[in-house]
C-alpha cells in the first residue's frame, strides 16, 4: 500500500524547521536559543538535529552524555547539563560540558568551580535552577534562597553566572503557566541588575515554549518536538 504524503510524519529536519520559525516569528525583542533536549537519542540524531541549525545540546544523564560526546568531538557542539547533579559527578561534569543549567545548591557550585580550575578551562556557564512551583519532588532552590546562591556563584573563581533557569508544574493551565513565568522573568530582572554576566533565562519546553517566550524567556528547551517520543539509548 503507497502511503500517501499528507499522512507522513514531519521529519526531525522539518519539526527544527518548524520550531525555529515560531520563535522567529515571535513579536518579542529577546534573542531565543533552542537548546535539543537529547537524553535518550543516539549521536547519529544530534548530528542531524546539528546539521538542521541547533547547535546546543541539553543532557540529564552523565555517562551517556560522555558516550555521544566522543563520537560527536567533530562537531562544534555546545553542551548543556541541565539534569540533577549528584556530587561525586561534578569533576565529569565541569570537565566536559560547555553550561551546567542545574545548580540549586552551594556545595555543587564550589565543587563545580573547582573542578573547572583544576581542568585549567575557561569559567563554566552555569544557570541557577529555581523550584518555582514549589514541588517537593523537583530540584530547584526556592526564591527566598536565590540571591543568596547568586552572590556565592558569583564568587566562584571558576564558574560565570549567566542565569535562571525553571521547570514549572505541567500540569498546570496557560494562565497559571504565564503567572510562574511572569515570576520567573521578575527574579532575572532583579538579578540582572545586580551581575552584569547574567543574560539567560532559561524555561519553556515542548509544550509551553512559545508562552515561554512571550514572557521573556531568552532559551528554551525542546525534546519531544524535536526529536518525537524517545526511545531507549541502545
Amino acid at each position: 500500500m503507497t502511503i500517501q504524503p499528507s499522512i507522513l510524519q514531519p521529519t526531525l529536519q522539518q519539526r527544527i524547521g518548524s520550531i525555529l520559525n515560531s520563535i522567529q516569528s515571535q513579536q518579542v525583542v529577546q534573542e531565543v536559543t533552542l537548546v535539543g533536549v537529547s537524553k535518550t537519542q543516539p549521536a547519529s540524531s544530534i548530528e542531524e538535529a546539528f546539521n538542521a541549525g541547533v547547535s546546543h545540546f541539553g543532557e540529564n544523564y552523565l555517562q551517556e552524555a560522555l558516550a555521544k560526546q566522543s563520537m560527536l568531538t567533530h562537531l562544534p557542539i555546545i553542551w548543556h547539563f541541565i539534569g540533577p547533579i549528584q556530587s561525586n559527578k561534578t569533576q565529569q561534569i565541569a570537565q566536559h560540558f560547555d553550561w551546567v543549567d542545574s545548580v540549586d545548591r552551594e556545595k555543587i557550585a564550589q565543587r563545580l568551580s573547582e573542578a573547572r580550575v583544576l581542568h585549567g578551562k575557561s569559567p563554566l556557564s552555569v544557570c541557577i535552577q529555581v523550584n518555582i512551583s514549589h514541588e517537593e519532588s523537583k530540584s530547584g532552590v526556592d526564591e527566598e534562597e536565590l540571591e543568596n546562591l547568586a552572590q556565592f556563584i558569583s564568587q566562584c573563581k571558576g564558574l560565570i553566572l549567566r542565569g535562571l533557569m525553571a521547570i514549572p508544574d505541567p500540569s498546570l493551565n496557560t494562565d497559571a503557566l504565564r503567572v510562574q513565568f511572569k515570576k520567573m522573568k521578575y527574579w532575572f530582572d532583579q538579578l540582572q541588575r545586580k551581575y552584569s554576566s547574567l543574560d539567560t533565562l532559561s524555561m519553556g519546553m515542548s509544550h509551553d515554549y512559545l508562552l515561554a517566550i512571550q514572557e521573556g524567556a531568552t532559551q528554551v528547551r525542546i525534546g519531544t518536538g524535536i526529536f518525537g517520543v524517545r526511545e531507549i539509548l541502545k
